[in-house]
């Protein structure tokens, strides 16, 4: 059985720069899968490349179907979903019609009524419920960054792609969010997940790959894949090794 998303020597450049070098990936129903690399390693533009956000060379497919070429609007409407590293909402509607606006764009919903009232129920999940007569400029950032995930899944996606959604969240508000990243995958959910912080890849992450330079340096288990010298030497630095082997020997 194929993966949901396959991605085959995908490359992209930006001028002279060459952003994505040849980097291949997989995702199956209901994986969680990590991306992390230094910054500038090309996390996003993998992300606006199977979202159809920027022009790739290269083959993408999601359920067996090739989704090269295809505008961001046509990708999610056959279920991929995105989140933006710098969260997007539109400031003065309220969270609710942020989140019916989500249902409308994808096709989710075909009537404002309908979308309104699938907004309601995501906001509910999110914990945005007591929340969503507020405009959006009115929340946290933590407030924020449940909103992005929420117009996500607005479209009812086969797959999530969520660009550090954890950035500048404190650790009980990074807890909440795992929690639910969780649920989502338990629905059959594919969640691509760009991430800093160590402690959300270890703990949440089926899979990891790694990017440098544009490159895939490696690929598999958290627990493997971070304790790899080229991953160390490239990404997580001497110190965090260090600390990683007096934490499994404790």
């Amino acid at each position: 059985m194929s993966a949901l998303l396959e991605v085959e020597g995908l490359c992209v450049r930006f001028g002279g720069l060459a952003a994505l070098d040849d980097v291949s990936l997989k995702a199956d129903q209901g994986e969680i899968l990590g991306l992390i690399g230094p910054n500038g390693a090309g996390k996003t533009t993998v992300v606006n490349a199977v979202s159809g956000s920027v022009s790739a060379r290269g083959t993408v497919r999601f359920d067996g179907r090739s989704i090269a070429g295809l505008r961001p609007y046509q990708i999610a409407r056959l279920g991929i979903a995105r989140t933006y590293q710098i969260v997007q909402p539109f400031p003065e509607l309220s969270a609710l019609d942020n989140v019916a606006a989500g249902a409308l764009f994808s096709g989710a919903s075909k009537s404002l009524l309908d979308a309104r009232k699938r907004a309601e129920a995501i906001l509910e999940r999110v914990g945005l419920g007591r929340d969503k007569r507020q405009p959006a400029d009115a929340l946290t950032l933590a407030q924020r960054k449940r909103l992005e995930v929420a117009k996500g899944l607005a479209s009812s996606p086969r797959m999530l792609l969520l660009d550090e959604v954890h950035a500048g969240l404190n650790s009980v508000e990074i807890d909440d969010a795992l929690r639910l990243i969780r649920s989502i995958a338990a629905e059959g959910v594919a969640v691509l997940l760009v991430e800093h912080l160590m402690r959300v890849v270890s703990g949440v992450c089926h899979r990891v790959i790694v990017l440098h330079h544009g490159r895939l340096i490696a690929n598999g288990e958290p627990a493997r894949v971070l304790a790899e010298e080229s991953v160390i030497e490239a990404y997580l630095g001497r110190r965090y090794a260090n600390r990683a082997a007096l934490a499994a020997k404790a």
